[in-house]
């Protein structure tokens, strides 16, 4: 009966072990691990862009250095200042310096660690001499990586490093287009405040004249006080728009990464000074694949992508090797004269760990998350390329009208002033065609900075000069 109750417990001792092996290797073997290639998520498509042809190429359509076409040296300077001191580019180039290292540190996650300690211990009992103990030992771990599961995080990692990269493009890429905007409106309101006050002093002249009218009797008081009331409004007209010029300096200093009120842009003339750049009659609708905000959004789908391939490595068992050695003694001297070493090989077999399951399910739903947002960045860059080209097209036309305006009034104002001389019409009819003439010139001016300002417009949706990138899973 002894003998026999061994042996059943013998066969109950190793069934255990083994059932519980094959129980684990069947879990395992069901696990889902399986990753397709890479690809980019579908999206909205256009093949020209507001009716458009496309002539040229990518390549020949917007150059690197694309304000220079502006062809206004300052506006260069500018640029190239704001480019070396402005402090939100500073933070996403530190970003992308951040998410580098980052490849290292995921990288290293396939590397083995080791530790060393030494120690020593002193024992004293009552009655007898004191105990001393030296102690020396280390140990190595390895986890090896046999499926290949750190390698998607480090992959997933470099994919995070180019969507920072892209995210540092864009943020170049609207540095430019606000520097340049933002200097055009101050160049504006220059000219702006040059021509409201001619404007000024033309209806004070004006009102002298309505002055000595009312004195011979020939005005009414009324006519005086409406155009004591236009100065007034011109005035304070004047005052808005110095206002709104000392704002804008404000803002391109904080752009150049100056105090504010420290920096002031020269008076100038914006229409003399900036040149209107040709842009090409057609655009290619592909172009919109060189925006750096599209190809940040894709690269954080495939580090998506990847992490849930890391999710999915995850259930499989790991292979871990642990090397431990050390060495202990009563006396210092004797320390290193004999060592023990170990070495311990272990594999572990996720059984029953459920957040490596939900681990896997988040990453899918954040992968979900990343494609809508890639394909919501696509549908935006259709709207601003379109919008760019629209108000683009509109301002032209409109700068034809206006053109045509302004010499029909320059006429208008020729004759006027001819008949004036003898006699044919007064004073005031001379007076409301020059202020006519000026506010056409003024809408001239307004129609000139909104050409520029959606050039510019047109440019940053387009990409700027950033050549397209090809998204795909990196291999070194």
């Amino acid at each position: 009966m002894a003998t026999g109750t061994t042996r059943r417990t013998t066969r109950s001792g190793v069934a255990g072990p083994v059932s519980l092996g094959v129980c684990a290797m069947l879990l395992w073997g069901c696990a889902d691990v399986s990753m397709k290639d890479y690809q980019r998520p579908d999206s909205p498509v256009k093949t020209s862009w507001a009716g458009k042809t496309a002539p040229v190429s990518p390549a020949e359509t917007i150059a690197p250095d694309w304000w220079k076409g502006f062809r206004d040296p300052y506006l260069d300077q500018l640029v190239e200042r704001a480019v070396n001191n402005n402090f939100d580019v500073r933070v996403l180039a530190a970003r992308t310096q951040v998410a580098s290292a980052q490849v290292g540190e995921a990288r290293a996650g396939a590397l083995p660690t080791a530790d060393i300690g030494a120690g020593a211990s002193l024992e004293k009992t009552t009655g007898q001499k004191s105990t001393k103990q030296f102690n020396v030992g280390g140990q190595v771990n390895w986890e090896v990586d046999v499926w290949g599961k750190v390698e998607k995080g480090v992959q997933a990692q470099k994919a995070e490093y180019q969507a920072s990269e892209a995210d540092w493009r864009a943020g170049y890429l609207s540095l430019v287009s606000d520097v340049s905007t933002t200097y055009f409106q101050i160049l504006q309101f220059d000219e702006q405040i040059d021509q409201q006050q001619r404007s000024l002093d033309k209806n004070k002249t004006i009102l002298g004249t309505f002055e000595q009218m009312l004195k011979a009797g020939v005005l009414p008081n009324t006519r005086v006080l409406q155009q004591r009331a236009e100065i007034n409004r011109l005035t304070n007209d004047l005052l808005e728009l110095r206002r709104a010029r000392d704002l804008a300096g404000n803002a391109l200093a904080t752009l150049l990464g100056v105090p504010a009120g420290e920096f002031r842009v020269p008076p100038g003339r914006l229409q003399e000074r900036v040149q209107l750049p040709a842009v090409p009659a057609g655009i290619p609708s592909e172009m919109i694949k060189r925006r750096p905000d599209i190809v940040a959004a894709e690269y954080r789908v495939l580090e998506s992508y990847d992490l849930v391939g890391q999710a999915k490595l995850a259930q499989l068992p790991s292979i871990s090797l642990t090397g431990r050695g050390g060495t202990s003694s009563f006396a210092l001297t004797d320390l290193l004269r004999s060592f023990t070493f170990g070495l311990l090989p272990s594999i572990n077999i996720p059984i029953l760990d459920p957040s490596v399951k939900a681990r896997v399910k988040t990453s899918e739903a954040q992968t979900k998350v990343a494609e809508e947002q890639y394909r919501k960045t696509v549908i935006t860059a259709f709207e601003e390329v379109e919008n760019a080209l629209v108000n683009l097209d509109a301002h032209k036309k409109q700068r034809t009208e206006l053109q045509q305006q302004i010499e029909h009034l320059n006429v208008v104002s020729s004759q006027v002033e001819a008949q004036l001389k003898e006699g044919v019409v007064s004073q005031l009819e001379l007076f409301e065609t020059q202020r006519s003439l000026l506010s056409a010139q003024q809408a001239m001016l307004a129609n000139h900075q909104q050409i520029l300002t959606d050039t510019v417009t047109l440019y940053k949706a387009l990409g700027g000069g950033w050549p397209p990138i090809a998204v795909s899973n990196a291999s070194n």
